[in-house]
């Protein structure tokens, strides 16, 4: 398989936030909460959609 560039660079820069915060999941969460919350921007949060039991094609 062949590494996608951009991919590697994705995963490089996941890898580093992880390591920021130890690995630990409820730090990480924090952050970005703390960040979504300076940022400014409005967050839309949406209820999950029901699917449908027809198979679309």
């Amino acid at each position: 398989m062949i590494e996608d560039p951009i991919v590697a660079e994705i995963h490089r820069h996941r890898m580093q936030h992880a390591e920021k915060y130890g690995h630990d999941l409820k730090r990480i969460w924090g952050a970005l909460k703390e960040f979504e919350t300076k940022s400014g921007y409005k967050v839309v949060h949406r209820k999950p959609r029901l699917l449908s039991s027809e198979v679309h094609s």
